[in-house]
């Protein structure tokens, strides 16, 4: 796993969305109005730290989220813009901590820490394929 040399704190990425219909917290059903949703604000940061040590990864290897500490500060209406940034704090062999930010177009929305694992895709699959298996049998 000599790509994990390549992967240092400071990487960053950015992903951007507008709020819609398809992500508020009443279409998601985590609240009963029309604003930006947690859930939405917490992918938009995960696929930015997933993003942000992608290009690190060779084929058939990716990230999945472990954990997030999050905190929603502040509500975005329909038709705004909003962006998150992932920033690679640490690495501890293949966990990977990131500092999240989301921000509207008038200042940040939410903050917190984000943490990912480094995985064999055709490894994971299969063991996540295998919980069938154990449950039929």
């Amino acid at each position: 796993m000599d790509f994990l040399d390549s992967i240092k704190p400071g990487l960053i990425a950015e992903e951007n969305d507008t709020v819609s219909d398809k992500n508020t917290a009443m279409s998601l059903g985590s609240g009963g109005l029309a604003v930006f949703a947690t859930p939405a604000m917490i992918a938009l940061m995960e696929k930015a730290a997933l993003q942000a040590v992608a290009p690190c990864l060779p084929p058939g290897w990716s990230t999945v989220g472990t954990e997030v500490n999050i905190k929603h500060n502040a509500p975005t209406p329909l038709g705004m813009k909003v962006s998150a940034k992932a920033e690679l704090l640490s690495i501890d062999g293949r966990n990977l901590s990131f500092k999240v930010e989301a921000f509207d177009e008038t200042g940040i929305i939410g903050e917190g820490t984000h943490n990912r694992f480094i995985i064999d895709e055709k490894k994971f699959m299969a063991k996540t394929e295998s919980k069938k298996a154990a449950q039929s049998g």
